[in-house]
């Protein structure tokens, strides 16, 4: 059965923080457009249950936060529970209750968790982990790598449970001297992944042809940082629209783009965590050892 990736996001734009860095802190929805959200959420959820010649992989991407919202919530536990998707996975704050997960399929649901201190406090994050660690659920844990949130990092990463995957973004606008990389790196062996931009233009990428992204109306981009159309879900166009392509974009600066690009061989690395950000670790390797894969300059397109 193929293989494709689905990143999808609605109309959804509001969120409960107001982290300073984040264009769409404390936004609030206005009720149209959250009916419209979950109209277009429970619209895609039908094609994907309907569209079983595929094995599925779903992100949710939302740009606020989707888990404070119901149709979120099941349609994860929907989709989990569905034969031929694989994982169904999601980017969220961590601040909604997680009781519902217990209705999730834990073998395919996960969550791309983040911490964003000032937000929230360390032991109410915490919490909501150890409940994540009782049902058995799938995550990663992320913060921004802010000089002032390094400290908190450290401490995150002391409480953590030892198995819990905890990824550093690079902080748009900031330099990081040799220094901070290595304390950042200490943290997260693959955070020079993240602290510098790709050169992308004409390097091939599994986006547009086994990854796509899904707009509430169903068009299909070949990822969200590309905006020409390849087709739509709904009318069947995005079939003819997937085929081996070349990125347009002189640079990919984000994870969930750039873990696509082919010479950088990032599948390999995260396997079957691709979508939660969770590496798959094979017997007798480690992260050290990734972590020392040569430079992207060095790698075969």
């Amino acid at each position: 059965m193929n293989d494709l990736y689905v990143l999808y996001r609605g109309p959804l734009a509001s969120c409960n923080y107001d982290c300073p860095y984040c264009p769409f802190a404390k936004k609030v929805d206005p009720p149209d457009l959250l009916r419209a959200d979950r109209a277009d959420l429970e619209r895609f959820v039908g094609w994907v249950t309907a569209t079983t010649d595929r094995r599925l992989s779903i992100l949710f991407t939302p740009w606020g936060e989707g888990l404070t919202r119901s149709w979120y919530r099941d349609a994860v536990v929907r989709l989990s529970h569905q034969p031929h998707v694989a994982r169904v996975a999601i980017q969220t704050n961590l601040a909604a209750r997680t009781g519902w997960l217990a209705d999730a399929n834990p073998q395919v649901a996960a969550l791309w968790t983040t911490y964003h201190p000032g937000q929230v406090t360390r032991e109410r994050f915490l919490a909501r982990c150890r409940e994540l660690d009782t049902l058995g659920i799938r995550y990663s844990v992320g913060v921004v790598g802010f000089p002032e949130h390094h400290a908190e990092a450290v401490a995150l990463r002391e409480a953590l449970s030892p198995g819990v995957y905890l990824w550093i973004n690079a902080a748009e606008g900031h330099v990081y001297t040799s220094e901070e990389e290595t304390l950042w790196t200490a943290l997260d062996p693959l955070f020079g992944d993240s602290v510098r931009p790709h050169p992308s233009l004409g390097r091939p990428c599994h986006a547009g042809e086994t990854a796509i992204s899904v707009l509430g109306d169903g068009t299909v981009r070949r990822c969200h940082f590309i905006k020409t159309p390849i087709g739509n879900l709904y009318d069947g166009s995005w079939r003819a629209g997937l085929q081996p392509r070349d990125c347009t974009n002189s640079r990919c600066d984000c994870h969930i783009g750039y873990v696509h690009l082919k010479p950088l061989n990032l599948r390999d690395v995260y396997a079957d965590g691709l979508l939660e950000r969770i590496p798959g670790l094979r017997p007798g390797k480690s992260l050290l050892q990734i972590q020392q894969r040569p430079p992207v300059s060095d790698r075969q397109a």
